[in-house]
């Protein structure tokens, strides 16, 4: 048989979901054997698309796509600075695509590659918002008429995004004096404002309600977003305490990360952290010093499957467990890089999960299966998602920069979104 070479790197840029949405795509010497990978990095997608069709590709054309391990340490440190995430999405295109390609090869799904099952299904959350704690109350009982066991539940999204215009608040609290939003200066600039003040203060009143209305029942997940100072943060967390939460997530920022030492002296809520990560080191002190309980990565900022399940094991030997990132920035190709971590990892916790659409399963045709809360794969070799490089071209890339990423405080302060 022929040694099996990469013989091409194609990079793909597509946003069915109005979201660029980075595809790697490596081809071998043998006719019809390729491999997918997701190197969404959305807010630099071209950047990304560069990293590899100039500098990537060359270096991997004529390597064998067997060895997945040496492809990920020495490109890793090919370019001898790393681990920002434009380096690491593109090296984890690569990667997924190789675990893929290897799948292929053996005939075998990837999370049989890493260890098979560990569960017949995998635990998914969805996110549920609302401008008002009757709003959320209504969407969260959708959320639980269709087998949601865990929901994210916000109010005005981080840091009640819009509360310095719209007062995202409940009914009673509408009606209250005392409730009062700050107002920003005239001419404002852009930016998605907040009030980070009156979200630590007030977003309390969400979780008393749906307790209250709806019981013990169902996981609650709340994400602050490092939207408010550490001080605030620490001081909603025990407020919150009492609810009983499934998680708080990223209480604080990354540069903030020690402050998670004083939280946990404080409070005993689960703690997610990570999502800004983009070396697993981040996590290091973190897990070994427990204070943290679910590792919040996102698979591609950190360099793809091989990372992400080493980062898994080192977790599962502090009871740490995982919570991979699944937003709407995310490739289908990377959602089903997730989910075979999340079958095969023993230490699993919990699965974000952002609805498709048409446009999206379209481009990425895929037999995954979400049915009552749980997320099942098939035996499909490889990943099990394709990549329609024709239907993809109907939905070119975005040049511009999301709002949200521009976080404002009531007087303009740009802060960390």
């Amino acid at each position: 048989m022929k040694k099996l070479e990469i013989k091409d790197v194609k990079v793909f840029i597509t946003a069915p979901n109005n979201i660029n949405l980075v595809v790697v795509k490596i081809i071998t010497n043998k006719e019809g054997l390729y491999g997918l990978g997701c190197a969404t990095f959305s807010q630099r997608a071209f950047t990304v698309k560069s990293a590899l069709e100039d500098y990537l590709k060359p270096f991997l054309i004529g390597k064998n796509p067997e060895n997945i391990e040496d492809i990920w340490q020495s490109t890793n440190v090919s370019g001898y600075w790393r681990n920002g995430p434009v380096v690491n999405n593109a090296i984890s295109g690569i990667d997924m695509a190789l675990w893929d390609i290897k799948g292929k090869v053996a005939d075998l799904p990837v999370y049989s590659l890493v260890g098979g099952k560990s569960r017949d299904g995998i635990a998914l959350y969805p996110h549920v918002d609302g401008g008002t704690v009757e709003e959320v109350e209504a969407n969260v009982r959708e959320a639980l008429k269709e087998g949601y066991q865990h929901v994210r539940c916000q109010m005005g999204m981080y840091g009640g995004a819009g509360t310095n215009d719209t007062g995202l608040i409940s009914k009673k609290m509408k009606k209250a004096e005392h409730f009062k939003l700050k107002k920003s200066p005239e001419n404002r600039r852009s930016g998605e404002y907040f009030d980070p003040e009156f979200y630590a203060k007030n977003v309390e009143e969400l979780f008393k309600h749906l307790r209250n209305s709806l019981g013990n029942n169902f996981e609650i997940i709340h994400d602050i977003h490092e939207r408010i100072p550490p001080i605030e943060a620490i001081r909603l967390a025990k407020k919150l305490e009492k609810y009983d939460l499934f998680y708080l997530e990223d209480p604080f920022s990354p540069e903030n990360a020690d402050w998670l030492k004083v939280l946990r002296e404080q409070v005993s809520t689960p703690i997610a952290m990570g999502e800004l990560f983009t070396h697993p080191n981040d996590w290091k002190e973190l897990i070994i010093n427990k204070r943290i309980d679910f590792i919040r990565a996102h698979v591609s900022a950190i360099g793809g499957l091989t990372p992400a399940r080493k980062l898994a094991s080192f977790g599962e030997m502090f009871g740490v467990r995982t919570a991979w990132h699944g937003p709407g920035d995310l490739s289908p190709v990377g959602v089903m890089a997730n989910f075979h971590l999340d079958y095969a990892v023993n230490n699993f916790g919990i699965q974000e999960w952002t609805p498709t659409n048409e446009a999206l399963d379209n481009v990425f045709p895929n037999d995954l299966e979400i049915k009552k809360g749980y997320a099942y794969l098939n035996d499909q070799p490889g990943l099990g998602v394709e990549f329609n490089e024709e239907i993809a071209k109907e939905y070119p890339p975005i040049n511009s920069l999301p709002e949200w990423t521009l976080a404002r405080t009531p007087d303009g302060t740009s802060v960390k979104p």
